[in-house]
């Protein structure tokens, strides 16, 4: 008979949401945990839905909750990696400048990321990054080596059986609804439960989760997906691991790369488009309760006035597979029409403020019983095992364990 008393709960089947229960688990073995996810399966959405990229750490704010985590997070999860047969491998990137203003602005990146303790990075010409990259053209590179990649799913489900082989008595649930909560009573779509505190880690809906459990908001979850291509069997050979593009200081999310996945295929993207539906990853879904809370909210009429020129190319992008083509192209010349393929999209969850800015960092808030990580951008897969760390610290003192 399945247990239904908990002493934590926890919200959310991505790989954020079981890094915090196998973070807590093995501090406190005794705990009983449980984790509530509404899928059938765990890394369904953001986590399942990424380029598998570990991030080095190059492009943060030095001195930012996302600089220290990714830098830490990195090595903890290629360690975990390591010891628990997930694959994955630090091939290292190039991060390719195609003109005089990205030149300059590939220097200062490199400097940010010795601030941020990155070894190794190299800035190289033409001739040298030809040696890593054939087929990629520009005018100069920067050579990443501790940038890789991995089957973040397979985290996932081995942190979900570290948690049980801990502790027998918790439990991973999935298909599972949290509908209604109040003090200890968790309502779900497979019966009530009982739990003392909640971490809530619920992506794309952390803010109606955060909303319904009393906590005043002043930001919105706005969903933008992000469509792939994959380079075709005969094309495969023109990529040998990732290739980067300088980032837009702007909208540093923005840009299509190259990626090696850890199955050998090749993605190419993605782009960035406002999404009708939050969990929509076809270019027709729509949700009406999804638009409508976008729409309404200030904050997200505010980013599309202030920018929708950026708004517009990408549309256009996401809508014509020669522009993409070309925007590929600007980094890979002799890439062809016939060497891309259409692939599988994500959809990110964007948290903006009221004034239409992106809330770029990671945050978390509570209340009187529960934790909810409101906002947990990219790279919050890589740097996964150190965000679980920072929530267990914060529940250790919040929850009194």
């Amino acid at each position: 008979m399945q247990n239904k008393e908990f002493d934590i709960a926890i919200v959310g089947g991505g790989i954020v949401g079981l890094a915090t229960a196998y973070k807590i688990q093995k501090k406190f073995p005794d705990l009983n945990i449980v984790v509530f996810e509404k899928e059938k399966q765990l890394a369904f959405h953001q986590t399942g839905r990424n380029s598998g990229v570990i991030h080095s750490g190059l492009y943060y704010k030095p001195g930012s909750f996302k600089a220290k985590n990714c830098v830490k997070g990195r090595k903890q999860l290629v360690e975990f990696a390591e010891e628990n047969n997930v694959a994955y491998d630090v091939c290292g990137k190039i991060v390719v400048a195609i003109n005089q203003e990205e030149s300059k602005r590939l220097e200062q990146l490199k400097l940010n990321g010795e601030q941020n303790g990155l070894t190794g990075l190299k800035l190289l010409n033409p001739n040298e990054f030809k040696k890593i990259e054939p087929n990629i053209d520009g005018l100069k590179a920067l050579w990443v080596p501790e940038s890789g990649i991995i089957d973040y799913k397979g985290v996932t489900e081995k942190l979900a059986k570290k948690v049980k082989e801990i502790n027998p008595s918790s439990e991973i649930i999935t298909d599972c609804e949290v509908d209604n909560y109040s003090n200890e009573l968790i309502n779900t779509s497979k019966g009530e439960f009982i739990a003392k505190h909640i971490v809530f880690c619920g992506g794309l809906f952390s803010d109606r989760l955060a909303t319904k459990d009393k906590v005043k908001l002043d930001m919105q979850i706005v969903g933008f997906r992000g469509d792939y291509y994959e380079l075709s069997e005969k094309a495969k050979s023109k990529i040998n691991n990732l290739v980067y593009p300088v980032p837009n200081p702007e909208f540093p999310f923005l840009g299509v790369h190259f990626t090696r996945m850890t199955n050998g295929d090749i993605e190419c993207g993605p782009n960035a488009v406002f999404t009708f539906k939050r969990e929509g990853y076809n270019k027709t879904d729509f949700s009406l309760k999804d638009t409508f809370q976008a729409l309404s909210f200030r904050g997200t009429r505010k980013l599309f006035i202030n920018h929708w020129k950026f708004g517009v190319n990408e549309y256009k992008r996401a809508f014509s597979k020669s522009l993409f083509l070309k925007e590929l192209q600007k980094m890979m010349p002799s890439l062809k029409m016939k060497d891309i393929v259409s692939g599988r999209s994500g959809v990110r969850a964007m948290a903006l403020g009221i004034d239409g800015e992106v809330i770029d960092d990671f945050k978390i808030v509570k209340n009187k019983y529960n934790i909810h990580v409101l906002n947990a951008p990219s790279p919050a897969a890589t740097s996964c095992l150190a965000i679980g760390e920072q929530i267990m610290e914060e529940a250790i003192t919040h929850f009194n364990l």
